[in-house]
């Protein structure tokens, strides 16, 4: 297993969520290790992100959480781990477009 991360910058809107996380190929899987939200702006936005499974399943791991200015939000990280199987995905989107970053860790 390999640690690795990865950064989204100026996540979207609900209309068009941002998908956050790599492609987990065919074979192998993607642990979530930590997963933040910031707020890059001067005023106060809401967040969201959902795990989107290959099945159409989805679940909403924060929806509709308020950050505050210069904030962030921990989503994933100490106890709490996701486990990303082949076709799965997690988007993010913020309540104005471009107003929030992502930041996620992953073991694979």
């Amino acid at each position: 297993m390999a640690f690795k991360s990865k950064v989204t910058a100026s996540i979207s809107v609900a209309a068009t969520p941002s998908t956050i996380t790599p492609t987990v190929t065919a074979g192998t899987t993607l642990t979530l290790i930590g997963l933040s939200l910031a707020n890059i702006t001067g005023a106060n936005i809401t967040v969201s992100a959902k795990l989107n499974k290959s099945g159409g399943s989805n679940a909403f791991l924060i929806k509709d959480a308020t950050v505050l200015p210069g904030g962030a939000l921990a989503i994933v990280g100490g106890d709490q781990k996701v486990v990303l199987e082949e076709g799965d995905s997690i988007t993010a989107y913020a309540s104005n477009a471009s107003s929030a970053d992502a930041v996620i860790s992953y073991l694979i």
